[in-house]
């Protein structure tokens, strides 16, 4: 049994993979990182991450452990896995763990941010990394529906696949809190909570979009969260405006 566990802070860009977790349609998060490792520790290692970030979806504050079978220079380590990972990917931080850490099963709470670029044309330095809104729209409407995913509910209906995995075993997920925060160009809604389902975060931003164009009444979205199946007119809003920001313990 490895006797040793690091924790890792990681940053990526999430345009050229396919999510974080290993798939065989494509290069993921994790197989990167795994295959650096390996390199390194000439033995495979497993790198476990705190929250399954889909196609596209970017990071600023991953978190994920490994565990080694011999103690490391935690310096050199550090730098050597940089010096050979993609530079749309970095680890920028590398800790020993407390004993039994486990990167996903101990996370507490989690930040998401979405951004939103509604000027009248894509800011070209934006344009990967926010969802260009070409409409006008009612913030205070987006503001109104937000509010009402704040809280304990039972989150199916938002999750993109709500009979598989945690959607199906523990879709029950607590939100402390969505806020809509002015940035140049647009807006950033932040999402924090417990833990999110697959796709959950994006899709609850298509039905806030859908609320402040004015096709969808706030009120509906608690009806939406009671009936616990996703409409199938319910948008989801692009991967690319979401990126993980903090995983805390």
């Amino acid at each position: 049994m490895s006797a040793f566990v690091y924790k890792l802070l990681i940053a990526y860009d999430g345009l050229h993979y396919v999510g974080w977790q290993v798939q065989p349609n494509g290069v993921s998060i994790q197989e990167t990182l795994e295959k650096a490792f390996t390199i390194l520790c000439k033995t495979p290692v497993k790198v476990i991450g705190s929250s399954r970030t889909d196609a596209g979806v970017h990071a600023l504050g991953q978190v994920a452990h490994v565990a080694l079978e011999k103690p490391i220079d935690l310096e050199k380590m550090l730098l050597a896995l940089n010096g050979i990972l993609p530079h749309d990917i970095r680890i920028k931080e590398m800790l020993e763990a407390p004993k039994g850490f486990h990167a996903r099963f101990d996370a507490r709470k989690k930040t998401y941010h979405y951004h939103l670029h509604c000027e009248p044309f894509h800011e070209p330095s934006k344009r990967l990394y926010s969802y260009h809104v070409r409409r006008s729209f009612d913030v205070e409407k987006l503001k109104e529906a937000a509010s009402y995913f704040v809280g304990t509910h039972n989150f199916k209906a938002f999750a993109n696949e709500n009979e598989k995995g945690s959607a199906k075993h523990a879709p029950i997920k607590t939100l402390y809190a969505i806020r809509v925060e002015k940035e140049p160009g647009g807006y950033r809604l932040e999402f924090e909570g417990n833990g999110f389902l697959y796709k959950m975060v994006r899709n609850m931003v298509g039905a806030l979009l859908e609320c402040a164009y004015g096709k969808l009444d706030p009120l509906h979205i608690p009806q939406l969260l009671a009936a616990k199946v996703r409409p199938q007119t319910l948008r989801s809003a692009p991967a690319h405006g979401l990126f993980l920001v903090k995983v805390e313990y």
